[in-house]
């Protein structure tokens, strides 16, 4: 098993190639109570209720699968049932699925009681090299993704690689996006690793190392700027857009492949305003689209703009992307202006 440490308010390790039933076991031996929370299909495909059952002092919390589990009336539901079951500050949350549900489980052990412990199992690639490392928490509004939320890091993360074996190849691939992310940002290994990797059957094989990879940078990014003052932006890159088309399709396509366009985008953007080569730009598309990934789009760019406006990283009305001078050389593009947007928009839309 392999260990990366998080400096963060509190430092935790993540842990790759746990087993979750063993991690269940000690975080029950560990606090009073433990409240896990956890989508259905991880509850039926896995009989989590036949590892929970022997744990007296465990209770069961089922989310909805996706996107639609981030929803406040959601969590009111978990803190009400959290009240029920009596949690307090020497219990636990265990939030086990995908990015979703460990945004939504952080938080609500964020919010009940000020704040309680809280692990992660992350059961995504996604999820697994993003979503359940870094200490960010939340859920979505009306007005945009995780703009409710709060830093509250869990006392561990453990990856179950067993849980990629029934991730399906469009679930795989979503993954792939956040990992090449990391890729053009710090790590030019991880590109080169899928350069001869170039079938998601073949990126399996991988996954270990792609995750290990993936954790490290973010580990060392996360430690360096907890709170997202500047350095930890660079996270965010094929993010601004992303998130947009995410939540103006109604979360119907994958985190993963609404970043992918998002990539996309801030590279043409790169090109445009920070002369990213064009042989870099190429790159993004080949890589993307050797896993089934989208990298253009017909959604109309006017409420693009709007939901781009509601980013975290927008001040005031003045748009912000992190762009790229190079592979592994993130830069900050403030007060991007219309006109480009629009220029760039029109070479990736269908």
């Amino acid at each position: 098993m392999k260990h990366i440490e998080v400096r963060a308010e509190h430092e935790y390790k993540v842990h790759i190639d746990a087993h979750f039933e063993g991690v269940l076991h000690e975080v029950s031996q560990s606090h009073n109570k433990v409240f896990v929370v956890a989508p259905q299909y991880i509850v039926d495909n896995y009989q989590l209720e036949k590892f929970l059952h022997p744990l007296e002092n465990a209770s069961l919390f089922v989310v909805p699968d996706g996107e639609h589990q981030k929803d406040i009336s959601i969590l009111e539901k978990i803190w009400q049932s959290m009240g029920e079951a009596g949690i307090t500050r020497s219990d636990a949350l265990v939030a086990i699925g995908g990015g979703a549900t460990t945004d939504l489980g952080g938080f609500a052990s964020a919010t009940w009681l000020r704040g309680i412990s809280w692990y992660a199992i992350p059961t995504t690639l996604a999820a697994m090299v993003d979503a359940s490392v870094g200490g960010k928490t939340g859920i979505n509004s009306q007005s945009g993704k995780n703009l409710i939320g709060s830093f509250h890091s869990p006392l561990g993360v453990y990856v179950d690689l067993r849980f990629l074996k029934t991730l399906s190849d469009r679930d795989f691939a979503a993954g792939l996006a956040e990992v090449i992310k990391v890729g053009f940002i710090r790590d030019s290994l991880i590109l080169d690793l899928l350069q001869t990797h170039t079938s998601i059957a073949s990126a399996r094989e991988i996954a270990e190392e792609l995750i290990f990879r993936s954790v490290f940078v973010k580990a060392d990014v996360v430690s360096q700027d907890f709170q997202e003052s500047k350095l930890r932006e660079i996270l965010n890159y094929g993010h601004t857009f992303g998130h947009a088309v995410e939540k103006y399709g109604h979360y119907e396509v994958r985190h993963g492949e609404a970043v992918s366009i998002g990539l996309v985008f801030a590279a043409e953007l790169s090109g445009r305003l920070l002369g990213l080569k064009s042989d870099v730009i190429t790159l993004h598309r080949q890589l993307l689209e050797q896993f089934n990934l989208p990298t253009s789009t017909n959604l109309s760019l006017p409420p693009l703009m709007e939901l781009m406006r509601s980013d975290k990283k927008a001040r005031g009305n003045n748009l912000r992307f992190i762009g790229l001078n190079s592979i592994g050389s993130p830069h900050w593009l403030e007060n991007v202006s219309a006109g480009d947007i629009e220029a760039v928009y029109e070479r990736i839309a269908q």
